[in-house]
Protein backbone atom coordinates (compact mmCIF):
# COMPACT_ATOMS: atom_id res chain seq x y z
CA UNK A 1 0.00 0.00 0.00
CA UNK A 2 1.36 3.77 -1.20
CA UNK A 3 1.85 5.47 1.89
CA UNK A 4 0.01 8.20 3.07
CA UNK A 5 0.26 11.74 1.28
CA UNK A 6 -0.54 15.29 2.87
CA UNK A 7 -3.35 17.35 1.56
CA UNK A 8 -1.75 19.74 -1.37
CA UNK A 9 -1.40 23.46 -0.46
CA UNK A 10 -4.32 23.72 -2.98
CA UNK A 11 -6.60 21.70 -1.08
CA UNK A 12 -6.15 23.73 2.49
CA UNK A 13 -6.50 27.03 0.59
CA UNK A 14 -9.78 25.72 -1.36
CA UNK A 15 -11.57 24.51 2.09
CA UNK A 16 -10.63 27.28 3.67
CA UNK A 17 -11.92 29.80 1.30
CA UNK A 18 -15.12 27.15 0.57
CA UNK A 19 -15.21 27.28 4.53
CA UNK A 20 -15.52 30.90 4.36
CA UNK A 21 -18.22 30.95 1.71
CA UNK A 22 -21.20 33.45 2.47
CA UNK A 23 -24.02 32.37 4.61
CA UNK A 24 -27.33 31.52 2.48
CA UNK A 25 -29.74 34.58 2.84
CA UNK A 26 -33.24 34.78 4.65
CA UNK A 27 -34.90 33.58 1.23
CA UNK A 28 -32.70 30.79 0.91
CA UNK A 29 -34.81 28.65 4.09
CA UNK A 30 -31.99 27.94 6.32
CA UNK A 31 -32.77 27.77 9.50
CA UNK A 32 -31.16 30.08 12.46
CA UNK A 33 -29.84 29.27 15.36
CA UNK A 34 -30.70 30.05 19.01
CA UNK A 35 -28.58 33.38 18.73
CA UNK A 36 -30.49 34.24 15.19
CA UNK A 37 -26.90 33.65 13.31
CA UNK A 38 -27.95 31.69 10.13
CA UNK A 39 -25.68 28.64 9.88
CA UNK A 40 -22.85 28.94 7.23
CA UNK A 41 -22.66 26.66 3.87
CA UNK A 42 -20.61 23.54 4.21
CA UNK A 43 -17.18 23.50 1.63
CA UNK A 44 -17.66 22.80 -2.00
CA UNK A 45 -16.35 19.81 -2.82
CA UNK A 46 -17.30 19.00 -6.39
CA UNK A 47 -18.33 20.72 -9.26
CA UNK A 48 -20.24 20.28 -12.15
CA UNK A 49 -18.85 21.61 -15.18
CA UNK A 50 -20.59 21.52 -18.55
CA UNK A 51 -18.59 22.70 -22.16
CA UNK A 52 -16.54 24.39 -20.14
CA UNK A 53 -19.51 26.42 -18.06
CA UNK A 54 -19.66 26.06 -14.29
CA UNK A 55 -23.05 24.73 -13.97
CA UNK A 56 -23.39 23.66 -10.43
CA UNK A 57 -21.72 22.77 -6.96
CA UNK A 58 -22.07 20.02 -4.45
CA UNK A 59 -21.28 20.84 -1.01
CA UNK A 60 -20.58 18.55 2.09
CA UNK A 61 -18.66 17.09 4.50
CA UNK A 62 -15.70 15.25 4.75
CA UNK A 63 -12.91 13.52 7.07
CA UNK A 64 -9.92 11.65 6.95
CA UNK A 65 -8.29 9.75 10.10
CA UNK A 66 -4.01 8.74 9.76
CA UNK A 67 -3.71 5.58 11.23
CA UNK A 68 -2.96 6.47 14.41
CA UNK A 69 -7.25 7.42 14.28
CA UNK A 70 -6.31 11.15 14.79
CA UNK A 71 -8.08 13.67 12.18
CA UNK A 72 -5.72 14.53 9.25
CA UNK A 73 -8.05 16.28 7.43
CA UNK A 74 -11.96 17.89 8.39
CA UNK A 75 -14.14 20.03 5.63
CA UNK A 76 -16.87 21.33 7.12
CA UNK A 77 -19.14 20.12 9.76
CA UNK A 78 -17.63 16.27 10.51
CA UNK A 79 -18.96 16.11 14.17
CA UNK A 80 -22.39 16.84 13.23
CA UNK A 81 -24.91 14.00 13.55
CA UNK A 82 -25.89 12.97 9.74
CA UNK A 83 -27.75 9.58 9.02
CA UNK A 84 -25.27 7.15 7.45
CA UNK A 85 -27.76 5.21 5.88
CA UNK A 86 -26.60 2.07 4.57
CA UNK A 87 -23.10 2.98 5.70
CA UNK A 88 -24.52 1.70 8.98
CA UNK A 89 -25.12 -1.55 7.47
CA UNK A 90 -22.11 -3.06 8.85
CA UNK A 91 -22.37 -2.30 12.48
CA UNK A 92 -25.62 -4.18 11.75
CA UNK A 93 -24.20 -7.06 10.28
CA UNK A 94 -22.14 -7.55 13.46
CA UNK A 95 -25.12 -7.13 15.11
CA UNK A 96 -26.76 -9.96 13.92
CA UNK A 97 -23.70 -11.79 14.84
CA UNK A 98 -23.75 -10.72 18.50
CA UNK A 99 -27.00 -11.95 18.47
CA UNK A 100 -25.98 -15.09 18.01
CA UNK A 101 -26.27 -15.64 14.41
CA UNK A 102 -23.61 -18.04 12.51
CA UNK A 103 -23.33 -16.68 9.09
CA UNK A 104 -19.78 -16.66 7.34
CA UNK A 105 -18.78 -15.95 3.44
CA UNK A 106 -21.25 -14.80 0.74
CA UNK A 107 -23.95 -14.94 3.43
CA UNK A 108 -22.01 -12.62 5.74
CA UNK A 109 -21.34 -9.95 2.81
CA UNK A 110 -24.90 -10.09 1.52
CA UNK A 111 -26.13 -9.30 5.57
CA UNK A 112 -24.03 -5.77 4.97
CA UNK A 113 -25.34 -5.18 1.38
CA UNK A 114 -26.81 -2.68 -0.66
CA UNK A 115 -27.00 -5.55 -3.27
CA UNK A 116 -27.74 -4.54 -7.16
CA UNK A 117 -30.65 -7.59 -7.11
CA UNK A 118 -28.29 -8.81 -9.47
CA UNK A 119 -29.88 -13.32 -10.35
CA UNK A 120 -26.98 -14.48 -7.54
CA UNK A 121 -28.06 -11.80 -5.12
CA UNK A 122 -31.61 -12.59 -5.64
CA UNK A 123 -30.73 -16.13 -5.25
CA UNK A 124 -28.78 -15.97 -2.43
CA UNK A 125 -31.41 -14.12 -0.91
CA UNK A 126 -33.62 -17.11 -1.32
CA UNK A 127 -31.59 -20.07 0.10
CA UNK A 128 -30.85 -17.84 3.32
CA UNK A 129 -34.43 -17.52 4.12
CA UNK A 130 -35.30 -21.43 3.32
CA UNK A 131 -31.79 -22.34 4.99
CA UNK A 132 -33.71 -20.80 8.30
CA UNK A 133 -37.67 -21.67 7.86
CA UNK A 134 -38.58 -18.08 6.56
CA UNK A 135 -40.37 -16.80 3.37
CA UNK A 136 -39.68 -13.88 1.73
CA UNK A 137 -43.76 -12.99 2.75
CA UNK A 138 -41.86 -12.18 6.24
CA UNK A 139 -39.24 -9.41 4.68
CA UNK A 140 -40.70 -6.11 6.10
CA UNK A 141 -38.83 -4.09 3.82
CA UNK A 142 -40.76 -2.81 0.33
CA UNK A 143 -41.21 -4.63 -2.80
CA UNK A 144 -38.64 -3.40 -5.21
CA UNK A 145 -36.67 -3.94 -8.50
CA UNK A 146 -32.99 -4.33 -9.02
CA UNK A 147 -30.84 -1.07 -7.81
CA UNK A 148 -28.17 -1.58 -10.45
CA UNK A 149 -29.87 -0.04 -13.83
CA UNK A 150 -28.70 -3.00 -16.18
CA UNK A 151 -29.89 -4.90 -14.53
CA UNK A 152 -33.30 -3.50 -14.01
CA UNK A 153 -33.44 -3.17 -17.54
CA UNK A 154 -33.22 -6.98 -17.84
CA UNK A 155 -35.11 -7.67 -15.12
CA UNK A 156 -38.00 -6.38 -16.38
CA UNK A 157 -37.47 -7.53 -19.95
CA UNK A 158 -37.40 -11.00 -18.17
CA UNK A 159 -41.48 -10.16 -16.86
CA UNK A 160 -39.98 -9.24 -13.37
CA UNK A 161 -41.87 -7.24 -11.14
CA UNK A 162 -40.89 -5.32 -7.69
CA UNK A 163 -40.38 -8.28 -5.13
CA UNK A 164 -39.25 -7.88 -1.19
CA UNK A 165 -36.32 -10.03 -2.93
CA UNK A 166 -35.38 -7.91 -5.30
CA UNK A 167 -34.86 -5.05 -2.99
CA UNK A 168 -31.10 -4.02 -2.03
CA UNK A 169 -31.76 -4.31 1.66
CA UNK A 170 -33.16 -8.20 1.72
CA UNK A 171 -30.18 -9.74 3.00
CA UNK A 172 -29.62 -7.64 5.61
CA UNK A 173 -33.47 -8.26 6.79
CA UNK A 174 -33.06 -12.22 5.99
CA UNK A 175 -29.99 -12.00 8.51
CA UNK A 176 -32.24 -9.93 11.16
CA UNK A 177 -35.34 -12.36 10.83
CA UNK A 178 -33.01 -15.63 10.99
CA UNK A 179 -31.07 -14.00 14.15
CA UNK A 180 -34.60 -12.95 15.70
CA UNK A 181 -35.45 -16.90 14.86
CA UNK A 182 -32.42 -18.19 16.68
CA UNK A 183 -33.06 -16.04 19.90
CA UNK A 184 -36.98 -16.72 20.28
CA UNK A 185 -37.93 -13.07 19.44
CA UNK A 186 -40.60 -11.91 17.73
CA UNK A 187 -40.56 -11.69 13.94
CA UNK A 188 -43.09 -9.47 13.84
CA UNK A 189 -42.23 -5.91 14.65
CA UNK A 190 -38.59 -7.03 14.00
CA UNK A 191 -37.49 -2.78 12.48
CA UNK A 192 -39.46 -1.40 15.60
CA UNK A 193 -36.11 0.22 17.77
CA UNK A 194 -37.28 -1.08 20.97
CA UNK A 195 -36.96 -4.74 19.68
CA UNK A 196 -33.92 -6.80 20.92
CA UNK A 197 -32.18 -7.15 18.03
CA UNK A 198 -32.52 -3.30 17.43
CA UNK A 199 -31.77 -2.31 20.66
CA UNK A 200 -28.19 -5.05 20.32
CA UNK A 201 -27.34 -2.99 17.26
CA UNK A 202 -28.33 0.23 18.81
CA UNK A 203 -25.60 -0.53 21.49
CA UNK A 204 -22.89 -2.10 18.91
CA UNK A 205 -23.14 1.14 16.83
CA UNK A 206 -22.00 3.24 19.57
CA UNK A 207 -19.57 1.78 20.56
CA UNK A 208 -18.10 1.73 17.28
CA UNK A 209 -18.63 4.94 16.65
CA UNK A 210 -17.14 6.09 20.04
CA UNK A 211 -19.99 8.62 20.64
CA UNK A 212 -23.57 8.08 21.36
CA UNK A 213 -26.64 7.76 18.71
CA UNK A 214 -27.96 11.40 18.72
CA UNK A 215 -31.10 10.08 16.79
CA UNK A 216 -32.84 7.35 15.15
CA UNK A 217 -34.87 7.51 11.97
CA UNK A 218 -36.46 5.04 9.91
CA UNK A 219 -34.37 4.08 6.57
CA UNK A 220 -36.11 3.47 3.16
CA UNK A 221 -36.01 0.01 3.64
CA UNK A 222 -37.87 0.51 7.08
CA UNK A 223 -34.92 -0.25 9.63
CA UNK A 224 -33.72 1.81 12.57
CA UNK A 225 -31.64 4.55 11.42
CA UNK A 226 -29.02 6.00 13.71
CA UNK A 227 -27.60 8.90 13.03
CA UNK A 228 -23.50 9.63 14.23
CA UNK A 229 -21.22 11.96 12.93
CA UNK A 230 -18.85 11.66 10.18
CA UNK A 231 -16.23 11.02 12.33
CA UNK A 232 -17.52 8.64 14.61
CA UNK A 233 -18.63 7.21 11.18
CA UNK A 234 -15.07 6.67 10.21
CA UNK A 235 -13.95 5.26 13.29
CA UNK A 236 -16.47 2.60 12.92
CA UNK A 237 -14.78 1.43 10.09
CA UNK A 238 -11.12 2.07 11.38
CA UNK A 239 -12.21 0.09 14.29
CA UNK A 240 -13.84 -3.25 11.93
CA UNK A 241 -10.82 -2.99 9.86
CA UNK A 242 -8.24 -3.34 13.20
CA UNK A 243 -10.55 -5.41 15.27
CA UNK A 244 -8.77 -8.92 16.42
CA UNK A 245 -9.74 -11.91 14.28
CA UNK A 246 -13.08 -14.30 14.92
CA UNK A 247 -14.65 -11.12 16.20
CA UNK A 248 -17.89 -9.97 14.96
CA UNK A 249 -16.50 -6.89 13.70
CA UNK A 250 -13.48 -8.57 12.03
CA UNK A 251 -16.02 -11.08 10.62
CA UNK A 252 -17.87 -8.83 9.13
CA UNK A 253 -15.10 -6.97 7.59
CA UNK A 254 -13.48 -10.14 6.11
CA UNK A 255 -16.02 -11.52 4.40
CA UNK A 256 -17.16 -7.71 2.59
CA UNK A 257 -13.55 -7.65 1.68
CA UNK A 258 -13.05 -11.46 0.45
CA UNK A 259 -17.09 -11.37 -1.31
CA UNK A 260 -17.70 -7.54 -2.46
CA UNK A 261 -19.47 -7.88 -5.41
CA UNK A 262 -22.38 -9.19 -2.53
CA UNK A 263 -21.85 -6.41 -0.87
CA UNK A 264 -22.79 -4.29 -3.74
CA UNK A 265 -22.39 -6.05 -7.42
CA UNK A 266 -20.43 -6.08 -10.32
CA UNK A 267 -20.79 -2.79 -11.86
CA UNK A 268 -20.09 -0.65 -8.68
CA UNK A 269 -17.83 1.32 -7.06
CA UNK A 270 -17.48 -0.52 -3.58
CA UNK A 271 -16.72 -3.91 -5.46
CA UNK A 272 -14.51 -2.14 -7.57
CA UNK A 273 -12.47 -0.90 -4.46
CA UNK A 274 -12.29 -3.48 -2.39
CA UNK A 275 -11.45 -6.55 -4.99
CA UNK A 276 -8.35 -4.10 -6.20
CA UNK A 277 -7.24 -2.30 -2.74
CA UNK A 278 -6.01 -5.05 -0.76
CA UNK A 279 -7.65 -4.89 2.51
CA UNK A 280 -9.69 -2.07 1.58
CA UNK A 281 -13.22 -1.98 3.29
CA UNK A 282 -16.19 0.30 1.59
CA UNK A 283 -19.85 1.09 1.90
CA UNK A 284 -21.84 3.73 0.36
CA UNK A 285 -25.09 5.04 1.80
CA UNK A 286 -28.00 6.39 0.19
CA UNK A 287 -28.04 10.64 0.03
CA UNK A 288 -24.39 10.09 -1.31
CA UNK A 289 -23.24 8.91 2.30
CA UNK A 290 -19.65 6.95 2.28
CA UNK A 291 -17.18 5.40 4.53
CA UNK A 292 -13.73 3.62 4.06
CA UNK A 293 -11.04 1.87 6.18
CA UNK A 294 -7.73 0.89 4.76
CA UNK A 295 -6.23 -1.87 6.94
CA UNK A 296 -3.40 0.12 8.42
CA UNK A 297 -6.51 2.24 10.24
CA UNK A 298 -6.09 5.01 7.46
CA UNK A 299 -10.42 5.86 7.22
CA UNK A 300 -12.78 8.78 5.69
CA UNK A 301 -16.31 9.28 5.75
CA UNK A 302 -17.98 12.15 3.80
CA UNK A 303 -21.73 13.41 3.08
CA UNK A 304 -22.80 14.94 -0.08
CA UNK A 305 -25.04 17.58 1.20
CA UNK A 306 -27.84 17.52 -1.47
CA UNK A 307 -27.58 13.95 -1.45
CA UNK A 308 -26.58 13.91 -5.41
CA UNK A 309 -24.57 10.36 -5.76
CA UNK A 310 -22.90 12.03 -9.14
CA UNK A 311 -20.67 13.39 -6.74
CA UNK A 312 -19.88 9.99 -5.08
CA UNK A 313 -17.20 8.65 -7.29
CA UNK A 314 -15.57 12.14 -7.96
CA UNK A 315 -15.30 13.01 -3.93
CA UNK A 316 -14.37 9.12 -2.73
CA UNK A 317 -11.57 9.32 -5.14
CA UNK A 318 -10.22 12.27 -4.54
CA UNK A 319 -10.06 11.34 -1.13
CA UNK A 320 -8.42 8.47 -1.50
CA UNK A 321 -5.53 10.25 -3.61
CA UNK A 322 -5.19 12.38 -0.22
CA UNK A 323 -4.65 9.17 1.80
CA UNK A 324 -2.49 8.18 -0.87
CA UNK A 325 -4.36 5.21 -2.74
CA UNK A 326 -4.22 5.61 -6.36
CA UNK A 327 -4.34 3.66 -9.94
CA UNK A 328 -6.95 2.36 -12.24
CA UNK A 329 -9.33 1.83 -10.08
CA UNK A 330 -9.38 5.20 -8.37
CA UNK A 331 -9.43 6.79 -11.92
CA UNK A 332 -12.55 4.10 -12.48
CA UNK A 333 -14.39 5.47 -9.34
CA UNK A 334 -13.47 9.56 -10.08
CA UNK A 335 -14.96 9.21 -13.72
CA UNK A 336 -17.76 11.14 -13.77
CA UNK A 337 -18.51 12.50 -17.34
CA UNK A 338 -21.15 14.53 -18.53
CA UNK A 339 -22.58 14.01 -22.32
CA UNK A 340 -24.61 16.31 -24.53
CA UNK A 341 -26.05 13.96 -27.52
CA UNK A 342 -23.65 10.90 -27.80
CA UNK A 343 -20.61 13.08 -26.90
CA UNK A 344 -18.55 14.09 -23.78
CA UNK A 345 -18.83 17.75 -23.45
CA UNK A 346 -17.81 17.67 -19.18
CA UNK A 347 -17.36 16.32 -16.03
CA UNK A 348 -18.56 16.83 -11.90
CA UNK A 349 -14.79 17.17 -10.50
CA UNK A 350 -13.85 17.16 -6.87
CA UNK A 351 -11.82 20.27 -6.06
CA UNK A 352 -10.85 19.61 -2.47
Amino acid sequence: MPAPSSPSPHAASHAAASSSAPAPGPSSGASSGPSGAVPSAPPVLAEVVRSGFLEGRHRGSLVLLGADGSVELALGEVTAPVFPRSSNKPMQAAGVLRAGLELSGERLALAAASHSGETFHRDLVRTMLAEHGLSAEQLACPPDLPLDPEERETYLAAGGVRDRVTMNCSGKHTAMLAACARNGWPLEGYLDPGHPLQQLIHRGVEEAAGEPVAAVGTDGCGAPLLAIGLTGLARAYRSFVLAEPGTPERRVADAMRAHPEYVAGTRRADTWLMREVPGALSKMGAEAVQAVALPDGRALAFKVEDGSLRALGPILAQALRLMGVDGPVVDRIGAAPLTGGAEVVGEVRAVF
